[in-house]
């Protein structure tokens, strides 16, 4: 189906997105196609003022002026001409919104959200097979790119990177962040889950309830409601490190793990020795768990 799936507004000095299409695909294609517009975004100040990066589905159509490029993310066969006419469009809309000033100081990513409604007019006007006020543009449009044809570029080359694995061009808002997978989720690390989330409600619930009546009769009882949450705290993180990747696991795991060995024993008297034999027997099963789910693998990532 030809039409165009998505489209923001960029400054070219550093690739800040200041507004952008509330477009929902979840389409791999589309996904891939959006961080790739997303690392180009930061290099196009080393491009002409138009240019097109073609894939096998998708396309990405960007048009520069001044401090501001509008940039679309397209079907391949959407016509070229009728791209162009849509980002022109953008750009005389954008323009007649925003002055250079308020481009200028933007800090932050979509400052200018509010401009998504204009997008999303032009957008469906421009995909409406009976909009002819759509090709009212087109005979200029394509005079212009017969005398300056866009640059071409490969959606799947590499080049559209370098910027970033290379930190040339790259804005301060481009990140390469590694991804990290871990390996699945076993039925021993559900139910590891499950004991830790019991074990952290019953700290919690204890901790609070003795919080009530230390500040109110025992304030001696502090330490006690003390060493109730921080084994709450610590079940928290486990499921944490569990699940996610985080750097100095293995420290970070023999640390709870202490924590909750130790408040455990603090709380002897509290608690019976199966009572904390069964805290401390979960947060070591816990640990094993964390301890032996490893990395699939790491890959690098453009970052959306």
């Amino acid at each position: 189906m030809s039409m165009i799936f998505f489209a923001c507004v960029v400054r070219v000095r550093d690739g800040l997105p200041l507004s952008a299409s509330t477009d929902f695909h979840l389409n791999q294609d589309f996904l891939e196609c959006r961080k790739r517009l997303k690392a180009l975004s930061s290099m196009l100040a080393r491009y002409p003022s138009r240019g097109t990066a073609k894939g096998r589905n998708l396309s990405i159509h960007f048009l520069s002026s001044g401090d501001v490029a509008c940039m679309a993310i397209c079907s391949s066969s959407y016509s070229t001409i009728m791209a162009f006419c849509f980002l022109e469009e953008l750009r005389w809309e954008f323009a007649a919104s925003y002055n250079t000033r308020s481009i200028n100081s933007a800090s932050r990513p979509y400052a200018f959200i509010e401009f998504d409604n204009i997008i999303q007019k032009v957008k469906h006007h421009f995909n409406s097979t009976r909009g002819s006020r759509a090709k009212a543009n087109w005979e200029k449009v394509e005079e212009e790119l017969k005398l300056q044809p866009p640059v071409q570029l490969q959606l799947e080359a590499t080049e559209l990177l370098n910027g970033l694995s290379n930190g040339g061009h790259a804005g301060g808002h481009v990140e390469v962040v590694p991804t990290y997978r871990m390996q699945p989720v076993t039925p021993l690390g559900i139910l590891s889950l499950v004991l830790n989330i019991m074990c952290g409600a019953l700290n919690l619930i204890r901790g609070v309830h003795l919080a009530e009546y230390s500040f109110q009769e025992d304030h001696e009882g502090i330490g006690n409601v003390i060493a109730f949450f921080l084994p709450f705290l610590a079940c928290v993180f486990q499921c944490y490190l569990y699940l996610f990747y985080s750097s100095a696991r293995k420290v970070k795991t023999f640390v709870l793990l202490f924590c909750v060995c130790s408040c455990n024993i603090y709380l002897y008297g509290l608690r019976n020795l199966w009572q904390i034999s069964f805290h401390v027997g979960v947060a070591s099963l816990s640990s094993y768990q964390i301890l032996t789910r490893q990395l699939l693998e790491k890959q690098p990532d453009c970052g959306v």
